[in-house]
């Protein structure tokens, strides 16, 4: 298995160390504590943290410093709906427009979702989950389409992630995935388009729980601090 670099490592870790409620929204990020915590020089540190940045998790500002992103639970609702809708456009374009390769390629990711999800490893999960998104949007045919839903995408990836530690998710999760595949590879761009959407909308309802339960853990800190 290929080594993970070390800036994914320190991403990965600082994402869920922001999902996870550890560095709370607004708080200022100090990349020469970072370099300490976690065992690495200032180069993995300071492309993690552009990464991020293009993501939207964190905020860069000249002279100031990083800080984690403020986001309203209404702001987030409203770009996983616009995310929704993306992504059963895409979904409905690849049905009409996706090659015998690529449906392939979908399967492939598909398996691989399976097989995580079997093993109840929401991390690895999480990438063969993306693998799956991006085959769609590689194959609807439409440049800025993918650009768009792609740039929603990086924004949202913590919280999509978040996500998938609810109880029977990643369960409910695939069965959402077959569905897709299976519209798509069957030509009906109407029911692709609308188990893409609905795959999406269901992550609102998932992450309304987990920011109800988020904040209680975050408020004792504010409080105290």
């Amino acid at each position: 298995m290929a080594r993970v670099p070390e800036s994914q490592r320190v991403r990965d870790a600082l994402e869920n160390a922001v999902v996870d409620g550890r560095y709370r929204p607004g708080e200022r990020l100090d990349p020469a504590e970072l370099e300490r915590e976690f065992g690495c020089s200032r180069t993995p540190v300071r492309e993690a943290l552009q990464d991020l940045q293009r993501s939207g998790l964190v905020q860069i500002r000249p002279k100031q410093g990083t800080y984690v992103t403020e986001l309203s639970v209404p702001e987030l609702a409203e770009r996983f709906e616009v995310m929704a809708e993306l992504e059963g456009m895409a979904a409905r374009l690849s049905t009409r427009r996706i090659e015998r390769r690529t449906l392939d390629e979908l399967e492939e990711a598909l398996r691989d979702c399976e097989t995580h999800a079997s093993a109840g490893d929401a991390d690895r999960y999480y990438y063969a989950n993306a693998r799956f998104h991006d085959t769609i949007y590689g194959a609807c045919g439409n440049a800025y389409l993918r650009q768009q839903a792609h740039t929603l995408q990086r924004a949202l990836q913590p919280y999509r992630r978040l996500q998938l530690h609810v109880p029977d998710r990643m369960r409910r999760s695939l069965a959402e995935h077959r569905v897709i595949a299976a519209a798509i590879t069957d030509g009906d761009e109407e029911a692709a388009e609308n188990a893409a959407r609905d795959h999406v909308l269901v992550q609102v309802k998932e992450f309304s729980h987990l920011v109800r339960a988020w904040n209680q853990v975050r408020e004792p800190v504010r409080q105290g601090g």
